[in-house]
């Protein structure tokens, strides 16, 4: 395993190695006005949800590593305390890459990126109409990490008001994950778009599952079955009774002939086969077949 001390490499080193590691990052496409109401728009990857209740934003504008400038959002945010964050989808993740060039002062990266100008309602950055939801924020605090190039800028954002467009959400009025189809940073040039990989994992909160501790130790130990299989089997609230098990048996004739022949490597095959088609229940009923 390679083994790195950050002091012993250079911040652009540093830097590749985090951000090709640390991903998928979601995106922040901040929209800033200067004391003119010049706008800025550009995106940062440094960038999460970190409360509900106050709702609070942070996004980090790092330090150029090259030459250790600032970058306009950073002092537009220190000057006028207000910032719109706008996520990014898939269809917009060309022109966001564009907004990213470094224009000198005074230009309009709405114009360059061919953004449409929305007002906002409380803050007075523009928001970007293109983006799927859009959060006018106030700027609580800035705290620099650091004074050297690459060091970050938290900026701690309350948002004040979000705007969510109805194309996106579901019947219940949700936001639909698949509707909304974002797109992260990865390392180098490249991204991940959310639509391409989605898949859902059950939360453990809303059963007391039994565990990975509870499951029998040839499971455990079996190669068929890897660390994911193991947690979906112990996210279960109770195993299986007899008599479901025997019906089980009785509708499923290859199950019935592995049990019956003591064919155990057969029976955990079937119950990965299960696993795959996300019917746990079925697979706990074939490992307990033997």
């Amino acid at each position: 395993m390679l083994s790195i001390h950050p002091k012993d490499h250079t911040p652009v080193q540093i830097q590749a190695y985090l951000q090709a590691a640390v991903g998928p990052r979601p995106i922040a496409f901040a929209s800033t006005v200067d004391e003119n109401g010049t706008p800025n728009l550009s995106p940062f990857s440094f960038f999460n949800i970190f409360s509900s209740n106050p709702p609070i934003l942070v996004f980090s504008p790092a330090r150029r590593v090259r030459n250790n400038t600032i970058k306009h959002t950073l002092i537009n945010a220190e000057a006028t305390k207000e910032v719109v964050i706008n996520v990014v989808n898939y269809d917009m993740v060309q022109q966001t890459s564009l907004a990213s060039t470094e224009y000198g002062d005074g230009v309009d990266e709405f114009v360059k990126s061919g953004f449409t100008k929305l007002a906002s309602d409380i803050v007075k950055p523009f928001r970007v109409a293109e983006s799927p939801v859009q959060l006018e924020c106030k700027v609580q605090n800035i705290i620099p990490l650091g004074t050297e190039g690459g060091a970050g800028n938290l900026i701690i954002c309350e948002v004040v008001k979000i705007h969510i467009s109805e194309s996106i959400l579901s019947d219940n009025g949700s936001i639909d994950q698949q509707k909304i189809d974002l797109v992260a940073r990865m390392g180098g040039n490249w991204y991940t778009r959310a639509n391409d990989g989605l898949f859902e994992v059950e939360k453990p909160l809303t059963t007391l599952g039994i565990g990975v501790d509870a499951l029998p130790e040839d499971v455990k130990k079996n190669t068929i079955f890897v660390g994911n299989d193991l947690g979906r089997l112990g996210n279960v609230e109770h195993l299986p009774t007899t008599e479901e098990i025997t019906a089980f048996k009785s509708e499923n004739q290859d199950v019935k002939v592995f049990s019956e022949n003591n064919q155990t490597e057969e029976l955990y095959k079937k119950a990965k086969w299960f696993l795959e088609q996300d019917d746990v229940f079925s697979a706990w009923k074939t490992i307990l077949s033997k």
